[in-house]
């Protein structure tokens, strides 16, 4: 995997911290440096620490399904992409409030991150550089979520919902990407 399409994937990971942090914008009146060094921080962070765990819990169990593993990296990536892309679509989004306390930042780190886990998973198999991947995923988010945090604060939620979309296509292209690959190539 080249370093391009690591970035890529960084993308397609962010924006559901992007989106998350575009409504964090709208709920507060005046941005003030906390507010960016909060949502970069735990957004970014834990972008970089769940690939992390994935791979770790990939490269446990990579050899014993290495002949299918662009099969799994492409079902990963796609059904993530896919959630993301209906998510995006559905009709219930809701802007967060203005609480940036540890308790409520830690709760959202974890839930736009989950889907980092298991990209961490198909790294495991593609045989990834994880410490390039996961500095470049948690930094790509952090400024993702900060740009976020400004679009918010000046333009609302309007773009959550295709930022989502965006970043789902992404991810399901990738997972095709890695599929065409594998299967014509090998």
């Amino acid at each position: 995997m080249t370093y391009l399409e690591i970035v890529i994937i960084a993308i397609g990971l962010a924006m559901d911290a992007f989106a998350v942090s575009v409504c964090k914008g709208l709920s507060v009146g005046r941005i003030r440096p906390k507010h960016a060094a909060s949502v970069g921080l735990w957004f970014g962070g834990f972008q970089a620490l769940m690939p992390l765990l994935g791979y770790a819990l990939g490269i446990s169990f990579a050899d014993v399904v290495a002949s299918i593993d662009h099969w799994i990296a492409f079902l990963l990536l796609g059904a993530i992409g896919a959630n993301m892309v209906r998510e995006s679509l559905s009709k219930g989004d809701v802007c967060h409030s203005p609480d940036f306390s540890a308790k409520s930042m830690f709760l959202m780190a974890v839930a736009t991150s989950i889907d980092a886990l298991a990209v961490g998973i198909s790294f495991a198999f593609l045989g990834v550089n994880i410490f390039q991947a996961v500095a470049t995923i948690g930094i790509i988010t952090a400024i993702l979520s900060v740009i976020g945090l400004k679009i918010g604060n000046l333009f609302g939620c309007r773009y959550k919902a295709k930022a989502e979309f965006v970043g789902g296509v992404v991810l399901v292209l990738m997972g095709l990407k890695i599929l065409v690959e594998h299967t014509l190539l090998a």
